[in-house]
């Protein structure tokens, strides 16, 4: 069994994902977006969800995916290349690190330039606490944490339920929602708290010492 072929028994996963072909340089975007914005990944184009390797002209899926990664991503993205045969027809591999730029953003379904994040084998919208996250994090050796009323009222929360929902914590802090958004921000940037992100929303926990 080729390399190549190794990895697709992987199946889609947090850092890999399938294509038959590309059609829609702004809907390719979106994965892009969103392995640089998380933990990099790797697109293989030319293997279907279920794993079976159809094959593409490697050439021209380069085209467009190179042209998605720098029209269709704000800011554009470097992407990796590698062409691979298995049985005469081809594979193509994209590679994207992680990035030192996020957030990235991509156009969603109305046009509005939106970021994304890697969540199991989804491309989910990142959220506001998401994006200040980021920032935080840049800042986090510059600035003190700060444990006032609202965290402990949180955190004294906590240990009567370990997981909170995001209008849960608004309430029980009495912060608005671009308050609540900016502590829950930090103390994950200083990995107190960790966020379960999926489609339909988000909650937060402790993390575990």
């Amino acid at each position: 069994m080729s390399w190549i072929e190794k990895l697709i028994t992987q199946g889609e996963h947090q850092q890999q994902d399938f294509k038959m072909r590309v059609e829609d340089a702004k809907k390719i975007a979106k994965t892009l977006v969103a392995f640089a914005n998380t933990d990099g990944g790797r697109l293989l184009i030319g293997v279907k969800d279920n794993g079976t390797i159809s094959g593409v002209r490697a050439e021209e899926e380069l085209h467009v995916l190179e042209g998605a990664a720098e029209m269709e991503c704000d800011p554009p993205i470097t992407i990796q290349h590698q062409v691979w045969w298995v049985n005469y027809i081809q594979v193509l591999e994209i590679v994207v690190e992680p990035s030192r730029d996020r957030p990235h953003f991509a156009q969603d379904t109305e046009g509005k330039w939106t970021a994304y994040i890697r969540q199991n084998d989804k491309n989910i919208k990142a959220n506001g606490v998401t994006l200040k996250v980021w920032e935080h994090q840049e800042d986090k050796w510059t600035n003190n944490f700060e444990y006032d009323e609202q965290k402990e009222r949180l955190f004294n929360t906590f240990k009567e339920k370990s997981e909170l929902g995001f209008a849960r914590i608004s309430k029980l802090t009495g912060l608005d929602r671009f308050q609540t958004e900016d502590m829950l921000a930090q103390l994950i940037a200083w990995e107190v708290v960790e966020m379960r992100l999926n489609e339909k929303g988000c909650s937060f926990r402790p993390v575990e010492q």
